[in-house]
Formats: C-alpha cells, sequence, structure tokens
C-alpha cells in the first residue's frame, strides 16, 4: 500500500510540481497526516522533493526556478526591447572591442547583430553562447560567480580581469534608474563590474526601456553624465531627455 499511495504521490507531483498536506490528506482520507508526513520524509531522502511547511515541491520544480524567473524577464516588453536592441545596432563597428552587458535586452541585441569581426566581451554566458553561434566574431567570457536571477557572472576576479583589457564600445543595461540615484543595480557584485566598464569604456551605450524608470535598486553604477548614448523605446519623459541632451549625451 506504502508503494502504490508514494507512486501517486509522485504523480500529482509530477503534474503540479507541489502538493500540500491537505491535499494529501483529501486524495488519502483514510491515512494520518503523521503516515503522509512520513511518505514526503521518505521522498525528500530520496532526493525527489523539498520539504515545505505544510507540504512538498519537486525536486525538477526548483532546479528550474532560475529558469522561470529569467524567462519571466525576457516575455516582459518584448516588442520595446527589440526596438531598442535594433536601434543599437548602428553604434556597432567591425574591428573593436565591445562589451556586451548581461540582460534580457542585451540578449536580443546580440540575436540581432550581424555576422562580423568584432572582439566581444561579455558578463552573461547566455549572451556570449548567442554571439558564438556566428562565425566572425570572437567572444571572451568574463569568468567570476553566477547570479541565477540575471544569468551573468561578476565578482572580484571579474572586476580585477576588467581592469587589464581595453573597451572601445560598451553596451550597458541597467535594472532601474532615476535622476536622484542615476543606473542602479541589485546585486553589489554586478554594480562593481559595472562601474568598472564604465571607467575603461572609450563609449558608452545605455541601452534601458521605459519601465525601469523612476524605479531605483540598492547599487548605483553610475549617473546620466557617465554616459554617451541612451537608447531607450521612445517613452522616456521629456525632462529626462532635455537633460541628457543638456550634457551632450545621444538620445535615440
Amino acid at each position: 500500500m506504502n508503494t502504490k499511495r508514494r507512486e501517486t504521490i509522485k504523480e500529482l507531483l509530477k503534474n503540479k510540481g507541489e502538493v500540500t498536506l491537505r491535499e494529501l490528506e483529501a486524495v488519502f482520507p483514510d491515512c494520518s497526516g503523521m503516515t503522509l508526513r512520513r511518505d514526503l520524509k521518505y521522498m525528500e531522502e530520496e532526493g525527489m522533493v523539498k520539504r515545505t511547511r505544510g507540504g512538498a515541491v519537486a525536486m525538477n520544480r526548483l532546479s528550474s526556478a532560475v529558469e522561470d524567473i529569467y524567462s519571466f524577464r525576457a516575455m516582459e516588453n518584448v516588442d520595446e526591447k527589440e526596438t531598442i536592441a535594433k536601434k543599437a545596432l548602428a553604434f556597432l563597428e567591425t574591428g573593436r572591442s565591445i562589451y556586451l552587458d548581461s540582460g534580457t535586452t542585451l540578449m536580443l541585441f546580440a540575436k540581432y547583430m550581424p555576422d562580423e569581426y568584432y572582439s566581444i566581451l561579455t558578463s552573461g554566458p547566455n549572451i556570449a553562447m548567442e554571439v558564438i553561434k556566428k562565425l566572425k566574431p570572437n567572444v571572451t567570457l568574463i569568468g567570476g560567480q553566477m547570479n541565477r536571477n540575471t544569468i551573468s557572472v561578476s565578482g572580484m576576479d571579474s572586476s580585477d580581469f576588467i581592469k587589464r583589457i581595453n573597451v572601445d564600445i560598451a553596451f550597458m543595461a541597467s535594472s532601474g534608474f532615476s535622476m536622484e540615484n542615476g543606473f542602479t543595480s541589485g546585486a553589489y557584485p554586478e554594480c562593481e563590474l559595472k562601474r568598472e566598464i564604465v571607467k575603461r569604456a572609450r563609449k558608452r551605450i545605455m541601452l534601458m526601456d521605459s519601465s525601469k524608470i523612476n524605479k531605483s535598486m540598492p547599487f548605483t553604477f553610475a549617473v546620466l553624465r557617465d554616459i554617451d548614448v541612451l537608447i531607450s523605446d521612445g517613452k522616456l519623459p521629456y525632462e529626462i531627455i532635455q537633460e541628457a541632451r543638456a550634457i551632450g549625451i545621444e538620445v535615440l
């Protein structure tokens, strides 16, 4: 009976990804809560589930959570991101050292890049994999600690590496922007890496859709005067456009 009951629980987890103890009690009215908890404990020891307060989650659902977070972000404002990515292509120069920041907009940019001779440096493993599909660009992936949410690498090793290389053009992304706090990031190691890129690059191009406006994350890596070009989706507030152009920034 134990085997049959546990197989049924496995099937529930396969279909739903998680179950609660209350749901299991409804499915197995003749079993005590203690018996069902023992089933979940057994399944956790076998590596099939992770017990939670009041139930359990299938391990395969947990392992896909990172992909789900990134995939959700990739599906947000897709039209705006494509518009921005395609505008930014005009600033590519063959034979140059080019940095591609991490992020979903830069992923689209990498996808639309022409197959030409560029020396690409990136902190995004997924972006490196997209660029390497082309035949002509050289690709260097920065080493460091992986951020699960952004699929990017950063940290002390990454920043030290950046200090030893030259960057002609940097295509950057930001998690948020406000006039008060500038361009911001949610993770300190990523912020430090972005700061180094901003310092090292000859030309800095920010790709940012309007959903990031007046959104401030904890760490500032640049302010408006630190960039040369601001590319958005055509929905920037007038005061930001006015301020950017007043200090010599090209706004598209």
